[in-house]
């Protein structure tokens, strides 16, 4: 136990430190995955979902400091249930989720590492036996400054995460992991090389013959079999290339307008993905910067999840001269973590990307 709890007391103090960061980077991002772990198709919730971002930024901070406390000792007993408490119930979370199939990703490191729900719990069960090494070897746990020291680096720890947390939030997370972030073509993240690796199935066909069933396994073509048809089942047996970008696209009522805009020399697209939750100051301030760009020869678009009833309205509460158009209020979240957010694209490529406090460092 001397060596063990040292080791593990490293391992998960580094590790929950890198995972509260990731997460504390970009805290509305992890706030909308617990809106999905609070759905009703999951844990059954909704009445938290509310609740989400307050939720989240807890979470992430608690998660920062509760490593940062390990690794230097401070109040180990404290640390050691609340580490304790937070793995178990995280390792019920993504079982639950893997073995019922309900996320698809934990979020446990953000958009910065995406992993399987299964993978996710495996993670979670090797944390909760470094924890309970940690747990039963607390006396080996000794501070590793004086306590002026210890108790100042415990209260930095929480002031400068909860000031970290403010800061993204009132702007834009530092580090933009999504493959919206600046310097990405979005043209290229939303195509398939040619060459790229199909996915690989196994199709089970259920036939009647002549009164008993029997299954034929394929890969896809349909079995030249004597009976009547019954049923199939497929399974994936392994993953051909995904584009990093699967449901972004610009569309009105009649046409996919995507390609149109995207491959404009100057495009300035403003995106809400709901504008009835748009924050009202941020609204007031699209009239003067699109207005600005559509004289410096800028095509400026809108997009939102909202519908044409709100968009009218909002169109001429704020005197805006530009359209809506639509777009999957869950891709919107993704591209920018702003209500309303600004995006400048050159033939695609994000040239500079804004949270609406920040739409006077726009440069047009």
């Amino acid at each position: 136990m001397k060596i063990l709890t040292p080791i593990s007391r490293i391992f998960v103090g580094i590790l929950f430190v890198i995972s509260g960061f990731i997460k504390l980077n970009d805290p509305l991002g992890f706030s909308y995955k617990l809106q999905e772990y609070f759905s009703t198709d999951v844990l059954n919730l909704p009445f938290l979902e509310p609740y989400a971002l307050a939720i989240s930024l807890f979470v992430v901070v608690f998660e920062v400091v509760l490593g940062v406390f390990l690794l230097i000792g401070y109040k180990p007993k404290f640390t050691l249930w609340s580490l304790l408490s937070m793995i178990v119930f995280f390792t019920f979370l993504t079982f639950y989720s893997a073995y019922f199939d309900k996320v698809k990703d934990c979020g446990c490191f953000g958009d910065a590492l995406k992993l399987t729900p299964w993978e996710s719990f495996t993670k979670d069960v090797v944390l909760l036996v470094l924890i309970l090494i940690v747990f039963y070897g607390r006396k080996y746990i000794k501070p590793i400054f004086n306590s002026f020291m210890t108790n100042t680096i415990a209260t930095l720890s929480l002031v400068l995460s909860l000031a970290f947390g403010y800061h993204v939030l009132m702007h834009l997370p530092s580090i933009d992991f999504r493959a919206y972030k600046i310097g990405a073509n979005l043209i290229e993240n939303m195509s398939t090389p040619p060459n790229a690796p199909k996915a690989v199935q196994e199709f089970t066909w259920t036939f009647d013959v002549n009164g008993t069933q029997q299954t034929f396994v394929t890969d896809g073509s349909y079995p030249a079999v004597d009976g009547t048809y019954v049923g199939v089942e497929t399974e994936i047996i392994e993953e051909g290339f995904q584009p990093s970008i699967l449901d972004f696209s610009i569309e009105s009522d009649q046409d996919d307008f995507t390609n149109y805009f995207l491959n404009q020399d100057r495009l300035l697209m403003i995106v809400c993905y709901n504008l009835e939750t748009a924050n009202q100051q941020g609204l007031q301030k699209l009239k003067s910067v699109s207005d600005l760009a559509l004289t410096k020869g800028y095509t400026v678009i809108g997009l939102s999840a909202s519908g044409e009833e709100v968009k009218s309205r909002i169109t001429t509460l704020y005197d805006l001269d530009f359209e809506f158009y639509i777009c999957d209020e869950k891709a919107l979240k993704t591209v920018v973590r702003s209500n309303p957010g600004l995006l400048q694209l050159k033939s695609g490529t994000v040239q500079q990307k804004v949270h609406w406090n920040d739409i006077d460092d726009l440069q047009l």
